[in-house]
């Protein structure tokens, strides 16, 4: 009886002495699984922030991106606006420069019949001055003959006229 109660003694003693040595392993696991739920706790804290930074990095984002469009977008009307009125000066500028050309070689057009029309006509004066010219010499010749022919017809005339007056002074 004794032997059983020294071996039941000694079998609670390394009992209690493997229970002591658990519940010291179960304190250690508990203060190890205390520092990981305390970490992990830390972790989702700041999980939790990055994600709220994401989420308002990622709305920053977005309204970002619309304001680029939106900018972009205002830009490419403006852009259109102005390539459709110059585009319109352009036509407007065309047309005149096709209507000044034409007027351009319209005038060049009356010009060169103005100039024919002027050769013409100044031919035309030269051959009627020269007309008049040679009718002018051929009436001044002529009034110069008929000039001469008066002169010598005014000497026979005086001549006649001093004998008919020597002839009367002599019948007298």
């Amino acid at each position: 009886g004794v032997f059983l109660y020294n071996h039941l003694q000694q079998k609670v003693k390394n009992a209690e002495a493997l229970a002591q040595k658990y519940k010291q392993q179960q304190e250690a696991l508990s203060a190890q699984l205390q520092v990981v739920y305390e970490h992990r706790s830390r972790l989702e804290r700041s999980l939790q922030k990055e994600r709220g930074e994401h989420k308002k990095t990622k709305e920053d984002f977005l309204v970002y991106k619309l304001e680029a469009q939106e900018a972009l977008n205002k830009e490419k009307q403006d852009s259109m606006n102005r390539y459709g009125a110059l585009s319109s000066q352009h036509k407007i500028l065309k047309n005149q420069h096709e209507d000044v050309k034409k007027q351009l070689l319209d005038l060049q057009l009356q010009h060169n019949s103005l100039k024919l029309e002027h050769r013409k006509t100044l031919e035309t004066h030269s051959q009627k001055y020269a007309q008049l010219q040679q009718e002018k010499d051929t009436e001044v010749t002529s009034l110069q003959d008929t000039v001469y022919k008066l002169r010598e017809e005014s000497k026979l005339l005086r001549k006649a006229h001093q004998e008919v007056h020597s002839q009367l002074l002599n019948a007298q």
